[in-house]
C-alpha cells in the first residue's frame, strides 16, 4: 500500500448504517468537519455527531463512551490518562495526523517553547541539557550557572533563573514528564500564575529562561526570543518555525491526535480504522495542510512520522 496516497473505497464490511460520534478540541473542528465530508463521499450511510468543546473534554467523553473519536491538539495530561485507565482498565490508543502549529508568526500563538532574554547569547540547548537546567538530581549533574552552558564574560558566574507554570498536573507537569525525564523541578524554579507572567519575567531578566506552552508572544518579540533546541547532545538546533516543524525536527512539537478506545486483544472497528486511514491518506494530509496558513497553523506530518503513524494504525 502506498502510504502517501491511500484511496478510500467502499467495503461491505463497513457499509452498515452507522453514526460516528466525535468529541474534543474545538480548534480542530473545521479540520474534522472536512475529514468527515471527505469520508462521506465514499460512505454515505455514515453520519457524524460532533461535540467540540476543548481538549480537556476529549478523554472524559471517550472514557464514558460519549464518543468514538476524541481529537486533541496536545498530549494528554496524567489526569487524562489516569481517568481513562480507571474507567477502562487500559490506555487509550492514538493516531497522530499532523502537527498542532508553527511560529512565531503574527496574530497566532507560538507552539510550546523555551524563551530566553533577547540579549542572551546562547545558541541553543540540547534536550538532555534542558532537563539538567530545569530539574535537580540528574545523573549527569545539575546545570545551575550560565558558564556551564559555555557562556563567558558577565554571564559566566550568573545563576540561571528558571521560570514556568505551576506543577499542578497540567502543562508544567506534562512538560516535566514528557521532556525532563520525570524529575522534580529545581528548587529555584519559580512557578508563575500564567504564561504571560512567565514571558514577562524572562523579558525583564537577562539571566532568565522560561518554559511555557502555546502563547502569543508578539508584544514581547523585541525582548525575548525562542531558544533553538536539539533532540540530542551535539545535534542540530531547531525552532518551531514551519520548516522545522514540517520536517519533524522540533523537539517540542505538539501533535494533532485522534484518540480511540481499543481494548486489548480487540481489533478496532473497521469503520473507525477506515476513518483514521483516511486522515493519513494524501487526501487527508492535504486537508491538514489547508490550515497551515490559518491562525491554527496545522502542519501535515513529515514522511517519517507519517510512516510511523501508518504502522501504529495497522496495529489497532
Amino acid at each position: 500500500m502506498n502510504q502517501s496516497s491511500v484511496r478510500i473505497t467502499s467495503n461491505p464490511a463497513v457499509e452498515m448504517p452507522s453514526v460516528i460520534t466525535i468529541a474534543g478540541n474545538d480548534g480542530m473542528e473545521p479540520l474534522i468537519e472536512k475529514l468527515c465530508e471527505l469520508f462521506r463521499r465514499e460512505h454515505l450511510h455514515v453520519t457524524f455527531q460532533l461535540t467540540m468543546n476543548g481538549s480537556s473534554t476529549a478523554f472524559p467523553a471517550l472514557a464514558s463512551d460519549a464518543c468514538l473519536i476524541a481529537p486533541m491538539a496536545r498530549a494528554p495530561w496524567a489526569a487524562d490518562r489516569a481517568s481513562f485507565k480507571s474507567a477502562k482498565g487500559y490506555a487509550a490508543s492514538v493516531v497522530h495526523i499532523g502537527y498542532a502549529g508553527h511560529g512565531p508568526r503574527p496574530d497566532a500563538k507560538t507552539p510550546p517553547s523555551i524563551y530566553v532574554h533577547a540579549g542572551n547569547p546562547l545558541n541553543g540547548l540540547s534536550m538532555p541539557d534542558l532537563a539538567r537546567v530545569f530539574t535537580s538530581g540528574s545523573p549527569a549533574g545539575d546545570i545551575s550557572f550560565w558558564h556551564q552552558l559555555g557562556l563567558s564574560g558577565d554571564w559566566a558566574n550568573r545563576r540561571i533563573h528558571l521560570y514556568g507554570l505551576r506543577d499542578d498536573g497540567k502543562y508544567a507537569s506534562g512538560f516535566r514528564e514528557a521532556h525532563l525525564g520525570g524529575m522534580a523541578y529545581a528548587a529555584h524554579y519559580e512557578a508563575l500564575p500564567d504564561r504571560a507572567a512567565v514571558v514577562k519575567a524572562v523579558a525583564d531578566d537577562p539571566y532568565g529562561i522560561g518554559a511555557i506552552g502555546w502563547f502569543d508572544a508578539a508584544k514581547f518579540a523585541d525582548r525575548v526570543r525562542v531558544l533553538p533546541l536539539s533532540r540530542e547532545t551535539g545535534g542540530s538546533f531547531h525552532t518551531p518555525c514551519l520548516e522545522d516543524v514540517a520536517a519533524g525536527c522540533y523537539p517540542l512539537s505538539s501533535y494533532l491526535g485522534l484518540y480511540v478506545d481499543r481494548a486489548p486483544d480487540t481489533p478496532l472497528s473497521p469503520l473507525l480504522k477506515v476513518y483514521l486511514r483516511l486522515a493519513l491518506s494524501e487526501e487527508g494530509q492535504a486537508l491538514v495542510a489547508e490550515f497551515t496558513d490559518t491562525r491554527e497553523g496545522y502542519v501535515r506530518l513529515s514522511e517519517p512520522d507519517l510512516k510511523l503513524a501508518f504502522e501504529q494504525l495497522e496495529k489497532l
